[in-house]
């Protein structure tokens, strides 16, 4: 008969029958004791109720459903990091958006995407466009962005990248076309970029997208490969050009001080020509006063005087010497300017000749004639 049988042994082949009570309790007796008080808590039929069935007891759904109950329970937590924010849609509808921590929502029901707030990310756009002055530009522009927005970056828009990607191609391909080639490619760069970005975000925002766009950089923006040699000449021009003008700038700012301190000089000198002239006449009206008083007074000795002086003066700037000769008749012409040159050193060359020499070669002549008068005389005198 087997151990298990009514009306056997009920021996144990593991050794687990005819235990005295002074043993451990046995691991399957505990178990079942458990079993039996969860079925009494949840109102199930107790385990070691016969229910016609080998083996007597029924199988533990409770222990199953708790069992199941503590898995779905875990699995419901989950951890946002401090740059991240979480989008929790139930039953496919926004709930709510969770911040930074530890956060419970029911498995199946709820669904959590989590984005990354700080994460700065980068989009990059090439292409050929067309400027105002009707000539083609390859640019070459690179977007920095962020998400500033979790819940219309998840919810609003299908596919964000590609929202971005064509607002920056139509945002650019606005602001190229109404710039010239030269603006784009040398001299309004950073102008573009600005106004690229301005553009770029009012178009994001106009489309829910949630993105924040930092920094728009034209990184590269040059003639296309075909013309590019043409272009290379023409920036040279405007090389050159930019040289020269700097160069004249500089010639100018080196003339134009020089020409202002001449001409600020001649102004001063004016003044002071025309000072002295009105002093120098102011003063000869005086003179001319006071002399009219004393020729008021004294008329006869006051026009000799005058004569005297006029004649003396006149006298005074000439060259030329004319001798009275006493006893004679004539006056004698002596042009001392041309002895003072046939004496001068330096031949064929005429130096200037001072007063003093003019003087003392006049005396000589003076004392010489004299001289010859004398003996002239003379001679008469015995005949």
């Amino acid at each position: 008969m087997a151990w298990n049988e009514p009306g056997g042994n009920n021996k144990d082949p593991w050794g687990g029958g005819n235990r005295n009570n002074d043993g451990p309790p046995d691991l399957d007796e505990l178990l079942r004791k458990m079993q039996q008080k969860l079925n009494g808590l949840f109102g199930g039929k107790p385990s070691g109720a016969d229910d016609g069935r080998p083996g007597g007891g029924s199988f533990p759904w409770s222990l199953v459903a708790i069992v199941l109950a503590v898995v779905y329970g875990l699995w419901g937590f989950y951890q946002v990091d401090a740059n991240e924010s979480a989008v929790v849609l139930r039953l496919g509808k926004y709930h709510s958006t969770n911040t930074a921590g530890l956060h419970w929502n029911p498995p199946l029901i709820d669904h959590v995407t989590k984005v990354n707030m700080t994460e700065v990310r980068t989009e990059r756009t090439t292409g050929q466009m067309l400027t105002e002055d009707a000539s083609i530009v390859d640019v070459v522009l690179q977007v920095q962005w962020h998400i500033d927005d979790a819940e219309s970056f998840v919810l609003r828009v299908a596919d964000p990248l590609k929202s971005l990607q064509e607002a920056t191609d139509s945002a650019l391909r606005h602001v190229v076309g109404s710039q010239t080639l030269n603006g784009v490619i040398s001299q309004n760069r950073t102008q573009v970029a600005a106004d690229t970005q301005q553009r770029l975000q009012e178009y994001l925002d106009l489309y829910l997208t949630g993105i924040r766009v930092d920094v728009v950089n034209l990184t590269d923006a040059k003639a296309p490969r075909e013309v590019q040699d043409a272009f290379d000449d023409v920036v040279r021009a405007r090389e050159d050009e930019v040289r020269l003008q700097n160069e004249a700038q500089a010639y100018s700012n080196q003339v134009i001080p020089v020409a202002r301190g001449s001409a600020q000089r001649m102004i001063e000198e004016a003044e002071a020509y025309k000072s002295r002239v009105v002093e120098s006449a102011r003063g000869e009206a005086a003179r001319f006063t006071a002399l009219l008083t004393e020729f008021q007074q004294a008329p006869e000795v006051t026009r000799e005087r005058m004569y005297i002086d006029a004649v003396q003066e006149v006298m005074s700037n000439t060259s030329k010497v004319m001798v009275d000769v006493e006893g004679g008749n004539n006056m004698m012409y002596l042009p001392l300017d041309k002895l003072a040159e046939n004496s001068a050193t330096g031949a064929g060359q005429r130096q200037q000749v001072s007063p003093q020499v003019i003087d003392e070669i006049s005396q000589r002549v003076i004392n010489q004639l004299r001289t010859e008068v004398n003996n002239a005389r003379r001679s008469r005198e015995v005949r």
